[in-house]
């Protein structure tokens, strides 16, 4: 199917083809990233041109590799996981499980680490990257709930002072001209291995069964629909190379560039909330909902 990609200045008529191609393809895999949690406090990574809006996250190598690294990283996520925590589902992740329980959502395969998703009530969630509310010690392989940690952290470092910054996208914060070296990084209880966020980092590979699981529940969709993700990491552009290798249309709604842009069939360049809201009130038959998408 060639591309038939429109432009960023989206119509009322591409927002009615882009609910007419959802609606004749109704079996969906939906990928979506961080743009679907900004409405819920949680800041994204990129501005609308797919650039960095501030440093570029921790890479695994340097966290598993540099003791200073993780007293840095977890410095940060001492001050910024209680915000973190407290993020609620948007109507954008409540339209998402609405379509889901009508029989429209096959599979959400998210690039978001906030369990947002299964807040809001989905069930068919593939977490791509792992989820920030448990712990993995990289010894032992032990899970423990990221809230214990806090825990932890806040015990074995009562005297630290830098507890008001800006969150940041993973459940850390800003913190700039800090000095972390007399921060505390407890060890695994149980065996005294590094204990790091049960996701994954960049320069970390998904786990390879979690990503054939999702490319197999891919191959048994109609429709790949991207929401507020800029594609920019191979690990969520697979899904979409993945499908127009087999010949199944790929929609988008996202308000930025994406490094996909050239292989949508259809794009909604628009905030994800209204439109998702939109879809889903219009597939359970309410009118006029097609013309509320633009």
């Amino acid at each position: 199917m060639p591309p038939t990609m429109q432009p960023s200045s989206t119509t009322t008529h591409c927002a009615a083809q882009l609910a007419e191609l959802l609606v004749a393809h109704p079996r969906w895999t939906v990928l979506t990233g961080a743009g679907i949690s900004t409405d819920s406090g949680i800041p994204d990574y990129r501005d609308a041109a797919g650039a960095w809006k501030r440093p570029a996250p921790v890479q695994f190598q340097d966290f598993m590799g540099s003791a200073a690294t993780r007293q840095r990283y977890w410095a940060r996520s001492l001050i910024g996981w209680p915000v973190f925590r407290q993020a609620r589902p948007n109507a954008a992740h409540e339209a998402l499980a609405r379509l889901e329980q009508a029989g429209h959502v096959h599979q959400l395969i998210t690039q978001n680490v906030d369990g947002l998703h299964q807040q809001a009530g989905s069930r068919m969630v593939v977490d791509l990257h792992g989820r920030l509310d448990q712990v993995v010690c990289m010894g032992c392989r032990a899970l423990s709930p990221r809230s214990s940690y806090q825990g932890a952290l806040l015990q074995a470092n009562g005297s630290w002072r830098h507890r008001h910054a800006p969150a940041a996208p993973d459940g850390d914060a800003d913190l700039h001209g800090v000095d972390f070296s007399t921060f505390q990084v407890p060890p695994c209880p149980r065996c005294g291995g590094i204990l790091k966020p049960d996701v994954v980092f960049y320069g970390e590979n998904v786990p390879r069964p979690r990503v054939d699981a999702a490319l197999q529940g891919l191959m048994q969709s109609q429709l790949l629909l991207v929401v507020g993700s800029s594609l920019m990491v191979y690990s969520g552009l697979r899904f979409v190379r993945a499908a127009r290798a087999q010949g199944l249309p790929v929609a988008a709604i996202n308000l930025g560039a994406t490094r996909a842009d050239g292989d949508f069939t259809l794009k909604h360049a628009g905030p994800c909330a209204p439109a998702l809201a939109a879809l889903a009130q219009m597939l359970a038959g309410a009118p006029g909902a097609v013309g509320s998408l633009s």
